[in-house]
């Protein structure tokens, strides 16, 4: 019994694919077929949708909390305006290998670069709170979220990284 069993594994081609071995031809289905994109680093479009759909919730989410400092400061609109910029550079890299590659990263960049400006805009806020740095736990908590626009600078990874990825089969 076991010699037939090696038997038919040498008769069965196999191939290499990233630490496990699956035989030639062989149709992959559903969870299968997605560990082997991202195996193999083939998963440019979805990664493309999730960037897409990371800008509208951030988006939606950032509009909330700026709504409630009212606005205070006109920088504030900047990462709600990029929000549908991303979605759309997001979506239009699902349905289009050349907007992956093009819009995407370029879209991309300039919410990369304004999550980094927030951070900076949101460390200069606490430090304008009364007693600044000093008093930086209270300042923490009662000043505007210093780690919250690395949020949008994920999003703006995720578009980066997408657009540096292969696309799926």
């Amino acid at each position: 019994m076991l010699s037939a069993m090696r038997a038919l594994q040498q008769a069965i081609p196999m191939r290499s694919s990233v630490g496990r071995s699956e035989p030639v031809g062989e149709v992959l289905h559903g969870i299968d077929r997605v560990l082997r994109d991202v195996e193999t680093g083939r998963f440019e479009r979805s990664l493309s949708g999730l960037t897409a759909a990371g800008a509208v919730i951030t988006s939606t989410e950032i509009f909330f909390e700026h709504d409630k400092a009212s606005f205070g400061d006109p920088w504030m609109w900047a990462p709600i305006a990029l929000g549908p910029v991303g979605f759309a550079a997001g979506v239009a890299g699902v349905f289009s290998k050349r907007m992956a590659k093009t819009m995407l990263p370029l879209t991309s960049s300039v919410i990369v670069l304004n999550g980094i400006q927030g951070t900076w805009l949101h460390a200069r806020g606490i430090k304008q709170k009364p007693g600044g740095w000093s008093n930086f736990r209270y300042n923490m908590e009662m000043g505007p979220p210093l780690l919250a626009p690395l949020l949008m600078t994920m999003v703006g990874g995720m578009g980066l990284l997408a657009s540096i990825l292969r696309r799926e089969k």
